[in-house]
């Protein structure tokens, strides 16, 4: 079964400059990091690359000035204010931009901005202000307009990457990788980490001989989940489902607990025990009564808010997307109640076992959401399946993963469908989405379409020429 992670190849300056590469700046920033990803994609091949990654942790952003407006906060209660945000983002990017030895100007193409954070807003549109602070980051450390939003022509782009554009035939009409949004904009608040993290699965399966194009599932497990489920339609599929809730604050939870990081801000990222505790590791029951506090459901109608992530179902119903979330009340009652088990498991078992016990967790999690999107008909028969993040790529849980996730008939997934692990699945889909919002695709290795199926520009070309956009809203660099 293939359990492999999938990472990007790095790639230096002098080969960039040598070949036809497109560079983009991913800006993410999230409730536990905050990252400046440059990727670039050789636009021969379409295979993505990786130039330079800088990681902070977001609890770094400075305190709120007196006078300053606070308009959010991360999952752990760091405040966020638009001029602390964009300082943070503005300081990360210069940094990364400088230890690539990059200049901004000559060698960045496009930048593409992009946040998990959602737990201090109260509906799904608040997200817009997080947005508008990272790009005043990104203003300020020297990025002209012009390289967050999609170009109209191909004047509007460098002469270089003219002859590699396709504006001249179609125009973007909102569709990512052949995949359109929800007709509705404000479903679940993190929306745009769900359409990049599908499109860099899309991008990340070009350095495989995996199709990993419509339909397909796609799960960010990072502090929050986030992912989208497309179907099969042509030349664009639609977004039929939506993930939202908690991910990797579910074992931060637990190791907060464990006193083995600071109680209050302290995340797995802060653990560094070695697990040497034998196979095959803690006694499930650990692992089971963890389970029993976290809830796995369709999201109802009437919550607004679900795994701290505001979330809108009577939107998604409207628009005929099913939500799924993941909920552990880690803002409520049942936080205490994992950092208890978190606790008593380190009491019990010692701080050996810890790593086991996350990744035995967090396979549970991931074949009770599959299993739940299965019922609900979200897969299809050549459904793909993709995972990202921090909490799902670590440790060995891509193994225990693919040990227990399994069809409706029984059999492993990966023998009856393509199931992808990949490392930065969302700068991937930075370096993707800004491609696609120039039209600069390669027909003769398409990332679009369906599975098996030829490039679909033609298709495209002819929907447009009767005037017929797509039901994708207008894109900047912001998704």
């Amino acid at each position: 079964m293939n359990a492999q992670v999938i990472r990007p190849r790095s790639i230096g300056i002098t080969s960039i400059r040598a070949g036809h590469f497109f560079t983009v700046a991913s800006v993410e920033l999230g409730n536990t990091t905050t990252k400046c990803i440059l990727m670039t994609t050789n636009l021969d091949t379409a295979e993505i690359f990786e130039i330079w990654k800088e990681v902070r942790m977001t609890r770094d952003v400075r305190p709120p000035a007196a006078g300053e407006e606070v308009f959010g906060q991360t999952i752990t209660g760091t405040a966020l204010t638009r001029a602390s945000v964009s300082e943070f983002i503005s300081d990360t990017l210069i940094s990364a931009v400088k230890k690539a030895r990059l200049d901004l100007d000559r060698d960045v193409h496009f930048v593409v901005r992009s946040t998990g954070v959602t737990a201090g807003f109260s509906q799904p549109s608040e997200v817009g202000e997080m947005v508008k602070a990272l790009a005043d980051g990104c203003l300020q450390a020297g990025v002209p307009p012009r390289k967050m939003t999609a170009s109209l022509s191909e004047e509007g782009l460098p002469a270089e990457l003219r002859p590699f554009t396709w504006l001249r035939k179609v125009y973007f009409d909102g569709a990512v990788a052949s995949s359109v949004p929800p007709s509705a904009t404000e479903i679940v608040a993190n929306e745009m980490e769900g359409e990049l993290v599908t499109a860099g699965m899309k991008g990340a399966a070009k350095s495989t001989t995996i199709d990993f194009r419509n339909p397909a599932i796609t799960l960010d497990f990072g502090t929050t989940l986030a992912g989208r489920v497309t179907d099969d339609g042509y030349p664009y599929a639609k977004t039929i489902g939506s993930f939202a809730g908690l991910a990797g604050a579910i074992p931060d939870a637990l190791v907060r607990g464990s006193g083995l990081v600071d109680s209050a801000t302290g995340c797995v990222l802060d653990f560094h025990m070695p697990d040497t505790k034998p196979e095959p590791g803690p006694d499930p029951s650990w692992a089971e009564e963890v389970q029993a506090l976290i809830s796995v459901e369709r999201v109802a109608e009437g919550k607004s808010r679900f795994g701290t992530v505001p979330v809108n179902p009577h939107a998604a119903d409207q628009a005929g997307v099913v939500i799924l979330g993941v909920d552990a009340g880690v803002n409520g009652s049942k936080e205490s109640e994992l950092e208890k088990v978190g606790k008593s498991f380190v009491a019990s078992e010692g701080p050996a076992g810890m790593g086991s016990l996350i990744d035995a967790v967090q396979a549970m999690t991931v074949e009770r959401l599959v299993g739940l999107a299965d019922s609900e008909g979200l897969i299809l028969p050549e459904s793909s399946l993709g995972f990202t993040g921090r909490a799902v790529v670590t440790g060995r849980k891509p193994e225990f993963i693919a040990q227990r996730l399994r069809d409706r008939m029984g059999r492993a997934w990966a023998e009856s469908h393509h199931l992808m692990f990949v490392e930065d699945g969302l700068a991937m889909g930075a370096a993707v989405a800004a491609r696609c919002m120039n039209s600069m695709g390669t027909r003769h290795n398409p990332m679009g379409g369906r599975k098996g199926d030829k490039c679909i520009m033609p298709a495209r070309m002819k929907l447009q020429s009767h005037g017929k956009r797509s039901p994708g809203r207008a894109r900047t660099g912001s998704s």
